[in-house]
């Protein structure tokens, strides 16, 4: 199986605190896999040092690598350009921008990689269809149901048709049956695309469906 992203000897501290201590970790291509762990165990941290979002500390030998070219020595401004082609995020909170509607939100990712906007938003329209909310694409966020808002939030993520999705406990804000949904489509989404997921979750049902689950404890992986 193909790797698409490999981690090696990861570690992060703030101030005092050392988050992570030595994690090694792979993503295959076309696979889910669920990060769990109570409360504190690095989960976030961890999935925002894999999407480069933040950085591990410095060491002689920790290396991030996406299809063997090791984006750890990227630059804040190369790293923003690479992250944008080849990654998508999916938060709990959806962090949509209030003042966009849907369709605009969607957009984003293309307009700040300099796609027209005509182009990006036939793309986006397509996704909403694609997600069954193209009805709703000229609503703004406060004007969508939560399980709208964070299908409006998945397409965002999708618009550059990433390698890597990474979510941060995205159904964690809604009901059991939008949770349902949510995950539902995921799996969809895997089978008809070909994404990986990296997703840190405390819902069991879905670290169960997934192909593989990490679980991290007090900064290791168990």
């Amino acid at each position: 199986m193909k790797k698409i992203l490999s981690a090696r000897k990861i570690f992060k501290t703030y101030g005092d605190l050392q988050v992570l201590k030595n994690i090694n970790i792979d993503v295959n291509d076309n696979e889910i896999i669920t990060i769990v762990g109570p409360s504190g165990a690095g989960k976030t941290t961890l999935l925002h040092i894999l999407g480069t979002l933040d950085r591990p500390d410095k060491t002689p030998d920790n290396t991030i690598r996406f299809n063997n070219n090791d984006i750890s020595k990227f630059s804040d401004k190369e790293l923003a350009i690479f992250r944008n082609e080849n990654m998508g995020f999916i938060f709990q909170f959806h962090e949509l921008l209030p003042e966009f509607t849907a369709l605009e939100n969607v957009c984003l990712p293309m307009w700040i990689g300099g796609k027209s906007i005509q182009v990006s938003k036939d793309s986006a329209i397509e996704l909403l269809n694609r997600l069954g909310i193209g009805n709703r694409a000229s609503h703004k966020p406060t004007a969508l149901s939560g399980g709208e808002q964070q299908r409006v939030a998945v397409a965002r993520a999708l618009i550059n048709n990433p390698k890597i999705i990474f979510a941060d406990e995205p159904s964690g804000n809604l009901d059991s049956e939008n949770a349902e949904r949510l995950h539902n489509l995921f799996f969809e989404l895997r089978k008809e695309y070909g994404f990986s997921f990296v997703i840190v979750t405390h819902n069991k049902d879905l670290a169960k469906r997934a192909d593989r689950t990490i679980s991290l404890k007090d900064g290791y992986i168990n």
